[in-house]
């Protein structure tokens, strides 16, 4: 198994908390974002991937792109060690608890939309951050509402699912742009007990080969 990442990726490092979680070695293939104009743009891995993006898997004959897809596989193809609940319901409430962050927050503020905004609408670094700050606020103050309902020891269940593993890797995106995190105690409260767990440690940014 290959996993074509990227240190500071929000959505590998959600792959790469999955992988963890579920004890499946896989051979890091980096591919730098900025670097050489972005290495995602190369020739060689534009066949390999049309899309340019990471994360991206190779499981034998398998390629597949987009992190939520790459972690439906893991999760039917490796069931051993589950990352959801088996109940129509509660999946359900842990798939819309991640696609809030999946679609809600994280397009609005990743590398090459902050990049568009900066490089071809010349808005200024402060107005870039006030973008970044705005939309994580909306997004984090809805889903602080729905974990002070939540009576389970992590997000929505009593074991690590889908659902932290998609709060714990933007709360590292909000930490990086200094966002203000002081609103969201649920929120704070669930991303230490999650990053006190070997998986969550082994799959940070900073822990990766390629980190700077």
């Amino acid at each position: 198994m290959k996993l074509y990442s990227y240190w500071r990726s929000t959505a590998s490092y959600r792959v790469r908390i999955a992988l963890a979680l579920k004890g499946l070695s896989y051979e890091y293939m980096p591919v730098h974002l900025v670097q050489d104009g972005g290495q995602q743009h190369a020739d060689s891995y534009r066949e390999l991937n049309p899309e340019g993006l990471v994360p991206f898997l190779v499981d034998n004959d398998v390629k597949i792109s987009q992190s939520y897809a790459i972690i439906n596989y893991l999760e039917k193809e490796y069931p051993e060690i589950s990352l959801c609940s088996g109940s129509a319901k509660l999946d359900a409430e842990i798939e819309s608890f991640a696609m809030s962050i999946a679609c809600d927050i994280h397009p609005l503020n990743n590398l090459r939309v902050i990049k568009y905004l900066t490089k071809e609408m010349h808005i200024t670094t402060e107005q870039s951050a006030a973008w970044y700050e705005h939309w994580i606020a909306t997004g984090f103050s809805a889903l602080e509402k729905r974990l002070e309902k939540s009576e389970t020891e992590f997000a929505l269940t009593d074991f690590v699912s889908v659902a932290d593993i998609y709060l714990v890797a933007q709360v590292y995106n909000a930490h990086r742009f200094k966002c203000d995190m002081t609103p969201y105690p649920q929120i704070n409260n669930l991303n230490a007990k999650c990053l006190d767990l070997p998986a969550f440690q082994a799959a940070l940014p900073e822990n990766q080969p390629d980190a700077e």
